[in-house]
């Protein structure tokens, strides 16, 4: 029988289906040629006969193999997860670019000029999406729209017009006509066979003009709550931030839209119900994009087996790696860089201390759903701003008003390009591309406590082989070059891991 995997075998799936194993979920799915429908290996319904089964690495070689998504277990909903993720980088950001509507709406890109802005040209752009997904540029950003707008009808009450504006699609009668020819029924269809579960509620804040609603956003396990949760407590900004137990909720800003997200964790379902609070209904159609920048934020693609097992091969660290550490964002890279600026040779505490400050006297008040809450600083805000508040030398006061400049008569500057900007160093870029775009290989070797146990357990490992060696100066570049090629793909994973040890 005919599979499309590259990287799992036949066997590991049947196994991870019949188990229902939720390390595997996003990484294939399932297909059942008797029902002609797609499933992800964690569906709730009675496995199917393997003689009636077909695997796909992907919910879209599934569709175009003529199958359409399970209503019940909604593949919609399933983690991104692509075997190559973190090793192919120009496919990458091609992704990341589709993903976040680049080609969706009346102005979007040609295949041409995305092909442009990634330096390449339009042909190899097709060879590489027909051989890691099976299917090219524009079919991918239609399939992921339709993907997100079947989410959006299985979750919420939002009336259908509204799930278009929010998918991307800018003519109701072009979101029914592709629905329909893609996943073989329409919009008004698929929400009248959707489960009887009561959907989320969908309202307007009381205010006429607002937006909240709310979503299911899954991952696979292991997820380190308590890590994630307390690496957000120890540099949270008051007003801007929140946490309990098992929740975390922010301000955001994404183009015009504004508004908070409260992401409330069930690691029983390993996942976060996640409620999203609009300040204008004709924010919708940035809706998309803000839950992508929700899920990089948790780090909820995260494939952590894969990641663990790929550190855990690095002998230094191999006995020592904590399990489900994922990269916690932020909002933007340019807020990444004015926490890594803030941060320049003082204690996480004290930069956390300045970032308050610093929020306080410059960040926009935001009311909403009956709460005062308050913005990040918009980098126009800060290139003008006397930074008076700020306790700390002049020097770096400077460089936050020049990078927050540059920011803002740059916004879409390669961050590599920052470092044109003076008191702005490799550390603080690295940090931003760390932390900002979840770059997951960026191992901070000049970091002092990075280097401090990078050291540390050289000596101990130095001392356990070979105690001649003892004594002996330690070349730390050469060291920690061989540290950065052992752990990629995955460098910012293993400074998490090094940060965390004891």
């Amino acid at each position: 029988m005919d599979h499309h995997l590259e990287n799992l075998s036949v066997e590991s799936c049947r196994k991870a289906r019949l188990s229902k194993d939720p390390r595997f979920d996003g990484q294939f799915f399932v297909g059942v040629i008797t029902t002609g429908i797609f499933c992800r290996p964690i569906c709730p319904a009675v496995s199917p006969q393997e003689k009636n089964v077909r695997y796909f690495d992907s919910a879209i070689r599934a569709v175009n193999a003529g199958l359409r998504p399970c209503l019940r277990c909604r593949p919609d909903s399933a983690p991104d997860s692509f075997a190559w993720k973190g090793t192919q980088t120009t496919i990458e950001r091609a992704l990341r670019l589709i993903d976040a509507g680049v080609m969706s709406g009346d102005n979007g890109l040609s295949i041409e000029a995305l092909s442009e802005r990634l330096g390449i040209g339009s042909r190899y752009l097709r060879q590489l999406f027909n051989k890691h997904l099976g299917t090219s540029p524009k079919q991918y950003a239609q399939f992921r729209q339709l993907m997100f707008a079947k989410q959006l009808l299985h979750q919420t009450d939002l009336p259908v017009v509204q799930v278009g504006l929010a998918a991307g699609y800018t003519s109701i009668r072009r979101f029914n006509e592709v629905f329909k020819d893609t996943l073989q029924l329409t919009p008004t269809e698929l929400r009248k066979k959707r489960s009887n579960t009561q959907p989320l509620a969908v309202n307007d804040n009381g205010s006429g003009r607002g937006l909240s609603l709310s979503l299911q956003l899954s991952y696979r396990p292991p997820l380190n709550w308590s890590h994630l949760s307390e690496f957000y407590q120890l540099r949270m900004v008051d007003g801007m931030e929140w946490l309990n137990d098992l929740s975390y909720g922010r301000t955001f800003q994404l183009g015009s839209a504004k508004g908070f997200f409260e992401a409330v964790h069930h690691p029983e379902k390993n996942r976060f119900k996640v409620t999203i609070h609009l300040s204008d209904t004709q924010d919708i159609v940035q809706l998309k994009d803000i839950v992508m920048q929700i899920r990089r934020l948790l780090d909820l693609d995260a494939d952590m087996n894969k990641i663990q097992s790929s550190l855990a091969s690095i002998s230094l660290i191999s006995n020592q790696i904590k399990e489900g550490l994922r990269l916690p964002g932020t909002w933007s890279a340019f807020e990444a860089g004015c926490r890594a600026i803030l941060g320049q040779q003082v204690s996480v505490t004290q930069a956390t201390k300045l970032l308050n400050c610093m929020v306080k006297a410059n960040g926009e008040e935001l009311s909403l759903s009956g709460r005062t809450l308050r913005m990040f600083p918009t980098p126009d805000k800060l290139a003008k701003a006397n930074l008076d508040e700020l306790k700390m030398p002049g020097a770096r006061k400077a460089a936050i008003n020049a990078f927050s400049l540059y920011v803002a008569t740059n916004p879409d500057a390669d961050l590599d390009e920052w470092l044109t900007i003076k008191g702005i160093g490799p550390w603080t870029v690295a940090y931003a591309k760390m932390r900002g775009l979840s770059d997951p290989n960026i191992l901070l070797c000049t970091d002092l406590i990075v280097k401090k146990k990078v050291l540390k357990m050289y000596e101990l490992d130095r001392l356990s082989v070979d105690a001649a060696e003892t004594g002996k100066p330690v070349n730390y570049g050469a060291l920690t070059e061989s540290l950065r090629q052992q752990a990629t793909p995955w460098g910012s994973y293993l400074t998490f891991q090094l940060w965390n040890l004891t």
